[in-house]
């Protein structure tokens, strides 16, 4: 399996071939992951911070792909809002990210890892953030 580039061969008709980047797979991870409620955000860095200034959205924040010949890992940074369970909101991501990915791609996930990064408290508007690399 090439490193840049995922290729479906999923019931080929024999017009031509379908190949997947691993930036659309990030996009839907990032999406399916804010969407469970409990997210307050997605981990970016210092670029996804830019380029959301300039007023363009980055889905795929957060979210880190790789590929390799045993399958597919997902990343997930984000932080959570205080007072949830982490453990419930870490599941419904992963099961938000597989369904996602299963359905738009028909790719699964041998991979999809939670790292909890930060908790916002809704009240005070604040976020605490644990600081290390993505």
């Amino acid at each position: 399996m090439s490193e840049n580039i995922l290729e479906m061969n999923k019931e080929n008709a024999g017009l031509g071939k379908v190949e997947i980047a691993p930036e659309v797979i990030e996009v839907i991870a990032g999406i399916a992951a804010s969407e469970v409620e409990g997210v307050a955000q997605m981990r970016g860095n210092f670029a996804s911070g830019v380029v959301e200034r300039l007023g363009k959205k980055n889905h795929g924040k957060g979210v880190k792909v790789e590929l390799s010949d045993e399958g597919i890992k997902v990343d997930v940074y984000c932080s959570m809002t205080f007072g949830i369970s982490i453990p419930n909101v870490a599941q419904k991501i992963q099961d938000n990210i597989r369904q996602a990915l299963l359905n738009m791609t028909a790719l699964e996930a041998q991979e999809v890892n939670i790292h909890v990064v930060g908790i916002t408290f809704e009240n005070q508007k604040h976020e605490v953030e644990v600081d290390q690399e993505m």
